[in-house]
């Protein structure tokens, strides 16, 4: 077997560095993030299975962009695709050293016409006929100018041993999810899940139901479109969390358990190919390249007795398209950092426009959550619900809960209060508050609160505002508020948005500025 050896002066090591800092938030995510570190695979690593053919790949020159297809599937080396499935499709560009990394999901469930079967969902066409078979699809139903240079299928096993090996991932679940389908086969084929709403921990829990798989896999009660946004979470909360040097350290083992769970192209396991990709990458790292999500323009459809489907027009896809491809200016896609003159300015107040004031169901949350161990602050101001006429999930109310489910599983859930387990091994307090905007949709967004004063997911504000005398710390995916956050007497609060972000930037400011114990 030959070894890869760098041709450059930057050697194994940089190249391996540097394409995990250009590429770790969107490889994070086949299978949500099945792969921390696929494309920086040893050739002898990808080796371990046959190379994927295609004549759809192109070899591209060197330094020349690269489109990668990155797949999260279930599907093992030498068995039929048949029984096979996937739930990630990720789109990944890689456009030189003046450009951003785009990054486009692709929906699983977008209506598509696969060559020789008919109607179905874009998935269906890796079940159908492999990779072949969905980058054909793919070029005549989405995309025609698509030409992949690579294509990395990682096996929905190596996923969760992935996850456990990096340390496990902080996440902001946003709602409670639980289906059990054990002993007995669950009557509507969905897989167990387990987990508590609120910040928390999850590893990999291959087949276990309060693991990281389950979380990303989750298809129970929401839509392609939540699903997807889930996904692309697990990928902010991954970057946000694990240093590049933890990832280099712990290389040959995570490079082991890649090998054992993917398959590639050839060109992958090749010398020459894993160099072009590497100079591309490193090229892109060292002007500063940053992660840059390119929204796919689906559009849900009523669901049928046996199907729900995304569609989207051709000349959407051809504008989502031009943009995937489009070189941004390094710097252009990151929000502008908060400067001496607008941090912790006040200026003026921003809109509540759709919020109300609830202030009595608020109290009954906060007085449900008497033993939280911190002082519990909940917002004045809150967005209200199109399906319940409380906005808040409680318990009580069953106003959330899955009717399938039983009642008994919501009882802790809504509110929670609970303790966080930080890496040291240090127990947190903490609560959780889950509201909805409607609980049809799935769209769920949060009050956390906790001791840990200094968690993962706040670690990089990129700006704060002041709001009511309360100094917000604010962070953005794009121009979007994710998360924003307020710290007091040593504990930390904040708004979690829903997962698709419904909320405007105003309201999450003015539901953050009315916490109120």
């Amino acid at each position: 077997m030959r070894l890869f050896r760098p041709r450059s002066s930057l050697g194994l090591a940089g190249r391996f560095l540097a394409l995990t800092i250009v590429v770790i938030g969107a490889v994070a995510a086949t299978t949500a993030v099945a792969g921390l570190l696929q494309v920086q695979n040893l050739a002898n690593d990808f080796g371990i299975h046959t190379a994927i053919k295609s004549s759809a790949i192109k070899v591209p020159a060197a330094g020349a962009p690269q489109t990668i297809l990155l797949i999260g599937s279930d599907h093992r080396a030498g068995t039929s695709f048949r029984s096979a499935n996937t739930d990630t499709m990720l789109l990944l560009r890689l456009n030189g050293s003046s450009s951003t990394i785009n990054v486009l999901s692709m929906p699983r469930d977008l209506m598509v016409n696969i060559p020789g079967y008919g109607t179905d969902k874009l998935n269906a066409a890796y079940s159908d006929g492999g990779w072949n078979l969905l980058i054909k699809t793919i070029k005549q139903n989405v995309f025609p100018q698509f030409v992949p240079n690579h294509i990395l299928d990682v096996n929905f096993g190596g996923f969760a041993d992935l996850v456990d090996a990096i340390g496990c991932v902080y996440s902001d679940i946003d709602h409670r999810y639980y289906n059990q389908s054990q002993p007995a086969p669950s009557p509507d084929n969905f897989a167990s899940i387990n987990i508590e709403p609120g910040y928390q921990k999850l590893c990999g829990g291959n087949n276990e139901p309060n693991g990281a798989l389950a979380f990303v896999r989750f298809r129970h009660t929401d839509t392609d479109l939540v699903r997807e946004a889930r996904q692309q979470d697990f990928i902010r909360w991954a970057k946000s969390q694990y240093s590049i040097g933890t990832l280099v350290s712990n290389r040959n083992h995570l490079l082991k358990i890649l090998g054992e769970h993917s398959q590639s192209d050839e060109g992958l396991h090749s010398i020459d190919g894993l160099l072009k990709l590497f100079d591309l990458a490193a090229n892109m790292e060292s002007h500063g390249a940053s992660i840059k999500q390119i929204p796919f323009p689906a559009t849900l459809q009523p669901c049928t007795p046996t199907e729900c489907y995304v569609t989207s027009t051709p000349g959407q896809e051809q504008t989502t398209w031009a943009q995937f491809v489009h070189a941004t200016p390094i710097g252009s896609a990151k929000p502008k950092p908060a400067t001496a003159h607008t941090r912790g300015r006040s200026r003026r107040s921003p809109s509540t426009a759709g919020l109300i004031v609830d202030l009595s169901d608020g109290q009954a949350q906060a007085q449900a959550l008497s033993h939280a161990g911190m002082p519990v602050y909940f917002p004045r101001l809150v967005m209200p619900s199109a399906s319940s006429a409380n906005p808040y999930c409680s318990a009580v109310l069953a106003n959330c809960n899955d009717g399938d489910e039983p009642a008994t599983v919501y009882t802790r859930a809504y509110p929670r209060q609970y303790t966080i387990v930080g890496p040291d091994g240090t127990r947190y307090r903490a609560y959780r508050i889950t509201l909805t905007t409607n609980y049809a949709l799935d769209t769920f967004y949060g009050v956390q609160g906790t001791t840990w004063n200094d968690p993962p997911l706040l670690s990089s504000p990129s700006g704060t505002r002041t709001v009511n005398g309360r100094k917000l710390f604010l962070y953005k995916e794009g121009s979007k508020l994710t998360t924003v956050a307020w710290h007091h007497d040593g504990d930390a609060y904040w708004i979690s948005n829903t997962l698709t972000e419904d909320l405007t930037n105003n309201q999450m400011l003015s539901i953050a500025g009315s916490l109120m114990q």
